[in-house]
């Protein structure tokens, strides 16, 4: 079976159940994206990846695990999403050490939160995109956010079955916040270790650029 690189496109969030999120996955030669539902924990770390203005003080769990792979020179060399079953995606960490490949099962948010670590190469089959992979239907109005049909797909695959425990959202109140405020605030929150609050804040500092 051939296999299709992806890259990821950004995480999205629910527009109607708050702490729903979905890691929005891209082909790299072509225009398909791949919608993932994830956790709030594993969402933040995926963004921690992303948003390198963002600098726990401790390691978070992805951190570690790189960190204890450097120490005994263990590569993770790629990621491969191999299986779709019930909308539920199963994926393989292929890693090396001493030139010898192991082939490790791995949740699919939890692979590619340290592919991003690795700088890894992520890839799915051609079988699941056909099967799971959709077209985003853009606004013609260049002034609507690019995102806004990103978290209408989000809301559309929890209708499909899925469900997260969810949590108050605050993002509201962080729109009436300036520049200044919320990279204050960020600031405090990388600090107590709230990441989940740095994440938002981070997604609403990106809005603003």
């Amino acid at each position: 079976m051939s296999l299709v690189r992806l890259k990821i496109k950004g995480i999205s969030y629910s527009q109607t159940q708050n702490g729903a999120y979905a890691l929005i996955l891209n082909e790299v030669e072509g225009d398909r994206k791949l919608p993932i539902v994830i956790g709030a924990f594993e969402a933040q770390s995926i963004a921690i990846a992303l948003e390198k203005e963002i600098k726990p003080p401790r390691p978070l769990t992805h951190d570690l695990f790189k960190n204890f792979a450097d120490r005994y020179d263990i590569i993770l060399k790629q990621v491969i999403i191999h299986k779709l079953i019930d909308g539920v995606f199963y994926s393989s960490v292929i890693c090396e050490r001493d030139k010898v490949e192991e082939i490790i099962d791995a949740r699919t948010s939890d692979a590619i939160a340290l592919a991003l670590r690795f700088d890894a190469p992520i890839f799915t089959y051609k079988t699941i995109l056909d099967k799971a992979g959709i077209f985003l239907k853009f606004s013609s109005n260049d002034d609507e956010p690019e995102n806004m049909d990103d978290s209408i797909m989000v809301d559309e695959i929890l209708q499909e079955g899925e469900t997260i425990e969810i949590e108050s959202d605050p993002s509201d109140a962080y729109r009436e916040l300036t520049i200044e405020e919320l990279h204050n605030e960020l600031n405090k929150a990388v600090t107590h270790e709230d990441y989940e609050k740095a994440a938002k804040l981070r997604d609403e500092i990106s809005k603003r650029k």
